[in-house]
């Protein structure tokens, strides 16, 4: 393929994959401002003790195939209906044992009304496993816009359902059934709209050819999902739900912008590194500039939701939810590293190093695990900091081992987003000054916005950064009349 072809489908790709992350955080946000004024703090902890083995049992169920099926240069009829019928049955499986744990799981937290609660939640996952082969098939052939329409269209939906069940005054339900809609909802429109229906049978040769990915995929992505739910694991168990319940709205907005961040980069740059994958010098240029255009967006972001939480959180919840205050800044600084991690990741899998992932989530994992034993007994604001510590010992061997294994030199890497983090941090000071000095929690936020668009656009203005001036003429149409982007 063209390089030209490469731009414009990654342009277009980028284009659908940030307008479905906007209006589905937009959505999203919406929904959970509503219910986390409606529902008490013990709500949020029941489902967040649930999310925890619901994070499991979604890894199970497909096994790191759909994310080979990326990796693979041209799967084929067999490739795609093999790997979903192994997801659904997966999913059958490890739904009938979860059922069964139930009570224990009830047990482990001390709350018997997780048994219920649970069994209905878990279902989600089932029917998640019918889509995801279709999601698949999309972003290979780089054509998401129907993912972006089922993703709003099932957050509209389950987002009313839930807010009318918190009304109605059902709890933590409302929470569940949201969630079950939304995974309906979603599932039926890709089925419907893709025009794509499996028609192979099962192949264990096709199950195989993508097993050398799909397994070291399968490893590192359990690993990952240990250390991202252990510490809601602990807290819940250790502490009580109540906590549970501050540390689960402080995740969760804060993993708004960074998983969502995450996602774009994978599903937009992805498909576009592993057809360079037999191209060094192509791969390498490609690094670049994804390491720069990373740090661009990211950095600045970040900050900005560091420095404007109290506002943000005052706006949405009044006072409710202060302690989770400063467990969103620490956890979005935190974040900073998430994203350039895995935008790493994704240069690994890229060249089809899969079970080099493993080795690099152990890694990950005995340093989140180091931070646990030496933080738990000081609290839970010390063992979030432990996580943002034992994050950024981790990137800089992140860095370390992409480099020997792309061949892409660990110091160019930091050189490709060192002047937006030094100009991010400076933005920040100004932005944080700003808002020391204004009560007003609506003209607080309002101003740290202002002045950080401001100051870091003239910043790299001055500094005639190529990757700014790039997204503002794509952003302005520019790169759309030259490229015919549609």
């Amino acid at each position: 393929m063209a390089e030209s072809d490469i731009k414009l489908k990654t342009a277009r790709t980028l284009k659908w994959n940030t307008i479905d992350k906007f209006a589905s955080q937009l959505l999203y946000a919406v929904t959970g401002i509503v219910l986390a004024n409606l529902l008490s703090k013990e709500d949020f902890g029941l489902v967040g003790a649930m999310l925890v083995f619901q994070s499991f049992a979604s890894l199970f169920v497909d096994s790191g195939f759909s994310s080979a099926l990326i990796q693979k240069k041209s799967p084929d009829e067999t490739d795609y209906c093999t790997v979903l019928y192994f997801n659904l049955a997966m999913s059958v499986a490890i739904y009938i044992v979860l059922w069964f744990c139930a009570p224990c799981i009830a047990s482990l937290f001390g709350d018997g009304r997780l048994v219920g609660l649970s069994r209905v939640m878990f279902l989600s996952f089932v029917i998640n496993a019918t889509a995801i082969v279709q999601t698949n098939r999309l972003m290979k052939q780089m054509t998401v816009k129907n993912i972006a329409i089922s993703n709003t269209i099932g957050l509209i939906v389950s987002g009313g359902a839930g807010i009318w069940l918190a009304f109605a005054g059902y709890g933590a339900w409302a929470i569940v059934w949201q969630t079950i809609v939304l995974s309906f909802v979603k599932s039926a429109f890709l089925w419907a709209s893709s025009g794509w229906l499996p028609r192979s049978r099962f192949s264990m040769r096709s199950l195989r050819s993508v097993f050398a990915v799909g397994s070291g995929v399968m490893a590192s992505s359990f690993l990952n999902t240990v250390s991202l739910n252990i510490y809601s694991f602990i807290i819940g168990a250790y502490y009580n739900l109540a906590k549970l319940g501050c540390y689960t709205q402080a995740d969760k907005w804060s993993k708004m912008g960074i998983m969502s961040f995450s996602q774009i980069l994978t599903s937009s740059f992805l498909p576009v590194l592993s057809s360079f994958q037999d191209n060094k010098e192509r791969l390498l240029r490609a690094m670049s500039k994804m390491n720069k255009f990373t740090a661009y967006l990211a950095f600045p972001i970040m900050l900005l939701l560091i420095t404007a939480s109290e506002p943000i959180f005052h706006i949405l919840f009044g006072t409710k939810w202060d302690e989770a205050i400063i467990m969103f800044q620490i956890l979005c600084a935190r974040g900073i590293f998430v994203i350039l991690t895995s935008l790493y990741n994704n240069y690994i899998l890229a060249i089809g190093k899969a079970k080099a992932l493993v080795k690099y989530e152990i890694v990950k994992d005995v340093l989140m695990v180091a931070a646990i034993f030496i933080t738990i007994r000081m609290g839970i604001i010390a063992m979030i900091w432990g996580q943002f510590i034992a994050s950024a010992i981790f990137y800089a061997y992140s860095v370390v081992v992409t480099s020997r294994l792309t061949g892409y030199r660990a110091a160019q890497s930091v050189a490709d987003i060192a002047p937006y983090l030094a100009t991010a941090v400076a933005t920040a000071a100004l932005v944080w000054l700003t808002g020391s000095m204004i009560a007003n929690d609506w003209l607080n936020l309002s101003s740290q916005a202002v002045v950080c668009t401001a100051v870091y656009y003239i910043i790299n203005r001055l500094q005639r950064q190529s990757v700014q001036q790039e997204v503002l003429s794509y952003a302005l149409g520019r790169f759309r009349r030259k490229h015919n982007v549609s």
